[in-house]
């Protein structure tokens, strides 16, 4: 497998990287724009699922009502290609736990069912998410085919599809000219690696179907100052 990306052994890993840069290497620190925030009145339509999809308060656990991009430091979780409830019921417990530390959850696409999507809004922080092949006109009509967001002053994008793993990293540095990560799903393969543009690519594989992968798995990251530290999970518990 060309780059980063290999086949999980560990509960936890940094995967390297099939460039100079590290993993963890310092992102450069951009201004901040005027920060997203929550939906307001008189907003319709598209434009407020929209907003209500990229911000959501967390309520009572003593947080700020600050949007996160506003944060220099915070967690996230990366996970994609859930099928539920197609190939489990609910999302394990571990990933349900991981969703309830992290200030940001980012999925890549097939949910496949709403009520996915809104027991996700409803537990956690924050959710940026796409719409996936699987996925019906209900997502579609809730979720964007790309999201863009500035995390802490790093450009993120998502997406489902990139393509065949062949040619993915200057398909995607191409198309992403002005990001610094992509999150993408679809393969449910487990990636990392880096484009010769210094563009990151990262699959979190599934939580719930591993295919021929031999775990189930999901990412998380740790975003400070810029720095962006990953790490790629297998699921211990049962769904």
């Amino acid at each position: 497998m060309r780059g980063g990306a290999r086949r999980l052994g560990f509960t936890a890993i940094t995967l390297p990287s099939r460039t100079a840069r590290s993993p963890g290497h310092t992102w450069h620190i951009r201004p901040e724009g005027k920060a997203l925030g929550p939906p307001q009145r008189g907003m319709t339509g598209n434009r407020r699922a929209s907003v209500a999809n990229t911000w959501k308060n967390r309520s009572g656990r003593g947080r700020s009502p600050r949007p996160p991009s506003t944060l220099r430091t915070m967690r996230l979780l990366i996970i994609s290609d859930t099928h539920l409830p197609r190939r489990a019921r609910d999302l394990p417990t571990q990933v349900w736990k991981e969703v309830d530390h992290a200030d940001v959850v980012i999925h890549a696409g097939d949910w496949c069912d709403l009520d996915s999507l809104l027991s996700l809004q409803e537990r956690a922080a924050r959710v940026i998410g796409v719409y996936g092949n699987n996925d019906g006109p209900e997502l579609r009509e809730r979720l964007p085919e790309v999201a863009r967001e500035d995390l802490g002053g790093v450009r993120f994008a998502i997406v489902h599809e990139t393509g065949p793993a062949k040619g993915r990293e200057s398909r995607c540095a191409k198309r992403f000219p002005d990001v610094d990560v992509l999150v993408f799903g679809h393969s449910h393969i487990p990636w990392d690696t880096h484009t010769n543009t210094g563009l990151r690519l990262l699959n979190p594989g599934s939580p719930t179907e591993r295919r021929r992968q031999p775990h189930h798995t999901y990412m998380t990251a740790q975003l400070e100052d810029g720095r962006l530290d990953v790490r790629l999970h297998r699921v211990e518990t049962s769904h």
